[in-house]
């Protein structure tokens, strides 16, 4: 059953729980500044510095850290659930399974980080270098200027 535009729904308390719209939201992007730019992104030639350097100095350091954590607290764990005189629980090979793939994926996210990092402080020469060439392309010597 489907209800109109708008209308609430109630739960078991009497209030309501929520609402359902059925249409197209205004703006299907998503973004709610002019010209369809995500609110917070960085622009300018400073602002890409900043975060970049925002990455380097604070992000990269304290996910490193907290990965360092996590390994030192999943070891104990696994240590404290290992077979001892032949019983053991299963949950220590799940955790040892699981955080392998943990690492690996915090290694993806700082492979993807330093990849940032390194755009974020690329773009703007990419971009300017762009420009150059494309200025330097349509402006091209024509047979008729010598006349």
């Amino acid at each position: 059953m489907t209800q109109p535009a708008g209308e609430q729904h109630i739960g078991a308390e009497g209030g309501p729980v929520g609402v359902r719209l059925n249409q197209v939201p205004l703006d299907p992007g998503g973004s709610s500044s002019p010209g369809g730019s995500q609110p917070g992104l960085a622009s300018s030639p400073a602002e890409k510095k900043a975060a970049a350097k925002a990455i380097e100095d604070h992000i990269e350091p304290d996910t490193k850290k907290a990965g360092e954590w996590a390994d030192t607290e999943t070891n104990s764990a696994v240590k404290a659930f290992e077979p001892k005189g032949g019983d053991g629980w299963v949950t220590s090979g799940a955790l040892k399974k699981a955080h392998t793939t943990w690492g690996e994926q915090v290694r993806n996210l700082m492979n993807r980080l330093a990849s940032e990092k390194s755009a974020l402080r690329s773009t703007n020469n990419l971009l300017q270098n762009t420009d150059l060439g494309v200025g330097s392309g349509l402006r091209q010597i024509s047979p008729l200027d010598g006349y």
